[in-house]
């Protein structure tokens, strides 16, 4: 089923640009890279020529014989039958990581060919461009980062007009309940399958649970075999066990990071390359402690104290060996896990938006904790995430009496309310945080 994916609009904008140089698309591998960019293609262009590196080893030869643009758009007619006019003509070069001599020569089109329109994307492009060092094109590429599919996508997709109401909305006030017991229902099946479309469009065939897991297992184990196949030879056990033990550093009530939840004895420098690793191949994201919330949060953070989520929802559950209805019931034993599935949503949701990577705060003493701190201009943005509808907690209010923000964001089952500086956003509404906080800001410079 197909699942149309915003990252085409920002395709359509970098089409567009005046400056517009050869693009790189990051991301996952899984995530519909190669499936966007296709579409993007074949609607705005027209005609599309894809090129894999990894398919068609013939072109690596191609790039390691010469780096001269006129003559690579002359050959390059030989491994397609779809015609190369300036302009005209969208270029995909996909698996790019496999050919360090091609990403080097996105330089070369900037210079000498910028009236032809390239891509590149790659499944392990971000491990690629840390090694590639000073041959990189550095200031000769747009950047564009690519997730996993949002419930903002999976909802136009499983039912457009409650996505546009929800579009619509521009107060924060309570949603009715036909609006809200609908996007429950959506937002629990999205939960269960996560935001790889692999996945998701099964979700959304009606296609049953039995695929549904069918194909996250296949995904855990493709995954698996990228770590074999791609990393260095010292570091594939390393990689392996702290895939594995991911549910396990989530379901711990504070969340954060210990190395010997690895195994026992489990160092830091042992495995550090290995978590690196699955840092830039995009498989996990580290949030950072921050003690001191001032800008910029960089500033102040404690990389030694961190979070590690994983990259989609649907294989944190399928990694954690749980079936579909410990997020459909109401089942105390699995609170913690819920909170995790939450924190990931959020997160997941908080990148795709355009924020950057979040923080989180401590007391010091571990007396209190906020999962996330966010620089929105020269705002911080706490956020803290509940799982379900009850909300008591002294963290929060501890956050709010020492540092006195603006603003504060919780996510919880409750519906959409604002009282003083707190404003409480329905987890199926994460999606919409930035058009909801604009909503409040302009609000507020009106009553000022």
């Amino acid at each position: 089923m197909h699942i149309e994916r915003k990252i085409i609009e920002e395709l359509c904008k970098w089409k567009e640009r005046s400056d517009r140089k050869p693009l790189i698309v990051q991301g996952a591998r899984q995530i519909g890279k190669t499936t966007a960019i296709r579409m993007f293609g074949k609607r705005h262009y027209r005609h599309f020529a894809e090129f894999n590196f990894d398919k068609t080893l013939e072109l690596k030869e191609l790039f390691r014989r010469t780096k001269d643009v006129k003559r690579l758009i002359q050959e390059l007619p030989l491994y397609t039958d779809v015609p190369i006019v300036p302009g005209d003509t969208l270029i995909l070069f996909d698996e790019i990581q496999e050919c360090e001599e091609a990403l080097n020569t996105l330089k070369y089109f900037d210079e000498d060919a910028s009236d032809y329109h390239i891509i590149a994307a790659g499944s392990l492009l971000g491990v690629a461009l840390n090694r590639a060092g000073k041959t990189f094109p550095v200031g000769k590429v747009n950047f564009l980062q690519m997730y996993p599919v949002t419930f903002r996508e999976y909802l136009a997709s499983a039912d457009g007009k409650l996505c546009e109401y929800v579009d619509g909305i521009n107060s924060v006030e309570p949603l009715p309940a036909v609006i809200t017991g609908q996007l429950t229902e959506h937002y629990q099946r999205y939960l269960v399958c996560g935001g790889l479309p692999h996945v998701t469009s099964a979700m959304l065939a009606g296609e049953g649970m039995s695929r549904i897991e069918e194909r996250l297992e296949e995904l855990l184990k493709a995954y698996a075999n990228d770590f074999s196949k791609h990393v260095e030879r010292k570091d594939i056990t390393h990689i392996h066990e702290i895939w594995q033990s991911l549910p396990s550093q989530l379901s711990r009530e504070n969340k954060k990071f210990i190395f010997r939840v690895i195994r026992e004895g489990a160092r830091a420098r042992e495995y550090e390359a290995a978590l690196q690793w699955l840092v830039l191949a995009g498989m996990v994201y580290k949030v950072k402690l921050t003690e001191t919330p001032r800008l910029p949060l960089s500033f102040y953070e404690d990389p030694a104290a961190f979070k590690a989520y994983m990259l989609d929802v649907g294989l944190l559950r399928k990694l954690s060996r749980l079936p579909a209805e410990v997020l459909l019931s109401p089942n105390p034993m699995f609170t913690e896990f819920k909170g995790a599935v939450a924190e990931n949503v959020v997160l997941s949701s908080l990148l795709a938006q355009g924020y950057d990577l979040p923080h989180y705060w401590t007391l010091r003493g571990n007396k209190a904790e906020v999962d996330f701190l966010i620089q929105d201009a020269l705002r911080i943005l706490p956020i803290e995430v509940k799982s379900d509808d009850r909300i008591s907690g002294k963290s929060f209010a501890e956050y709010d009496k020492k540092y006195q923000p603006e603003q504060r964001i919780r996510f919880s089952m409750k519906n959409l309310k604002r009282d003083g500086n707190l404003v409480n956003i329905p987890l199926y509404l994460a999606d919409w945080m930035r058009n909801i906080c604009l909503t409040i800001f302009c609000e507020g410079c009106e009553g000022s």
